[in-house]
Formats: C-alpha cells, structure tokens, sequence
C-alpha cells in the first residue's frame, strides 16, 4: 500500500492525479496560452511554452492592476475573496471559440488561481475547451487550483497541468519539454522517470537533506517523517512526508519533494514543491 501511494505522488510533481491525459491529437488543434502575471515569473513560463509550440500567445490584464507593494496585493485579495468580487479585466483580443486547447497560466494566490483568473472564467466561454492548466508559486497550489477550475468550469475539459516554485525559473525549459511531451502536446522522447521507493523512516542524514532544502522558504514546512527515493539520470529525488501544526493546533500532513542535481559539485538539494 505504501508503494502504491508513492508511486500515486510522484506523478503529483507535474500532475493533477484526478484530471484526464489529453488525446494525442491534441497538438494538431488550434492552440491559445492566456495568462496572467504580476511579477513576470508566470511570464516566463507562457513564453516558454509558446517557444516549444506552435500556439497565439496573449497576456491578461487587470483594469485597476494590483501594482501595490505585497502586503497591498495581499490585502486587496483577501478582500475580493471574501466578497466574492472580481477585478474588471480589460477586453481580451483572441477570440475563444477559434481555439480547441488553451493553456491557462496563473500565480497561486492563497492555495488557488490568482484573481484575475476567477474573473477571466467566470467572463469567457471555455464550454468544450480543452484547458491546461500552468501555474508559479512559492511551495505549492497546481492540485488545488486545477481542482477548483474543474469546479468553476465543469463543461470544459481540465487536463493535467504544470506548476514551478518562482525561485525555480532555470529549471523551466528542460520541465517544459518534459510536460509538454509527456501529456503528448508535442512529439519527442524523454526518459522514463522510476516510481519512488517504499517509504521508510528518515535518517539523521536525510533530514538534513530536508532542511537544507527548505532552509529558503519563508515558513516552517514540518517535520520530516518518512521518506521514498528515487534516483534518475540527473538527479536523486526525495520525496518526505511531513507533520506539522495547522492554525487551530490540528495535524496536518504534507509531502514536499526535494531533488538534488547530479549535474552540478556539492549541488544544494531544493524542495520543487509541496502537496498538502
């Protein structure tokens, strides 16, 4: 059982588990990436993967733009949420209903799709619409936001999406191609990645992999309590089931995966993200 629930999350690194693999006729049809990006991070991936397909590309802009500092963005969020409100969009200039795939890129704010993508679904017409969805951010959110697309869109069909931790941009070109031909959007041949190993408890020298790893992000991510492996041509991969404390002193589990390069001397290991 463990083995089966290992293997289950190591798909979860590039993938939603409960969406549809697209057919492989998908890369014969119209394609369209829409996207919004307040501090360029979403922005370099859409253009990324504009560069290895052959799809229109157009940015989504906000009529009153989120330009305050991070505590104002933040502040301006949480209000919108609460109220249920969403920022008036300016006109967008692709025409929907000409594009069978379109690609959907996003911040995650809050565990979900920024603001001005609630605006953008709740305003177009994705009925029949293949969306894939792509996502930036600072530990995780690609499962939940594709889920509550699913919830905001449910006649369009989401398939599996690609996310990417914002410190992490170096690594999107080789991760772009690796999506795009797994999911089969374009041809080519990549190496097949092993399931990670049977859990087992961590060693002292794995949880010091974990907390170098996590030594960069803001906030505590756990402690780590088992751990799978697994080992691929560039890389060994970790990936640790954590504990931890929620705000209402609730437990809470969490799987953060690590990875550490092969191709780089005393390569420090770094988490990719974290499924909650």
């Amino acid at each position: 059982m463990k083995t089966l629930f290992a293997i289950t999350l190591a798909v979860l690194t590039f993938v939603s588990c409960t969406s549809q693999q697209p057919s492989k006729d998908v890369e014969k049809k119209n394609k369209l990436i829409l996207y919004y990006s307040q501090t360029g991070a979403t922005k370099t991936v859409a253009e990324e993967i504009k560069n290895q397909l052959e799809a229109d590309i157009e940015a989504i802009e906000v009529e009153t733009a989120y330009d305050g500092d991070f505590n104002q963005t933040i502040e301006r969020c949480q209000k919108e949420m609460a109220s249920g409100e969403t920022p008036a969009l300016k006109p967008i200039k692709a025409n929907i209903a000409d594009y069978d795939t379109i690609f959907i890129g996003y911040p995650i704010w809050f565990g979900t799709y920024a603001m001005p993508i609630a605006a953008l679904v709740k305003a177009e017409q994705f009925e029949g619409k293949t969306i894939v969805p792509f996502c930036t951010f600072g530990s995780g959110g690609l499962q939940s936001s594709t889920n509550d697309l699913k919830t905001a869109l449910p006649k369009a069909n989401i398939v599996e999406g690609y996310g990417v931790r914002g410190i992490r941009l170096d690594a999107v070109p080789d991760e772009v191609n690796r999506f795009l031909i797994e999911w089969g959007h374009k041809e080519g041949e990549i190496e097949a990645l092993p399931a990670f190993m049977e859990e087992k408890p961590v060693t002292d020298t794995e949880k010091e992999i974990f907390n170098q790893a996590c030594s960069d992000y803001q906030f505590p991510l756990g402690t780590p309590v088992t751990v799978a492996t697994r080992e691929t041509s560039s890389s060994t991969d970790y990936l640790f089931t954590a504990t931890s404390k929620g705000q209402q002193g609730e437990d809470q589990t969490s799987h953060i995966y690590v990875t550490v390069s092969k191709n780089e001397p005393n390569a420090k290991p770094v988490f990719t993200q974290v499924v909650r």
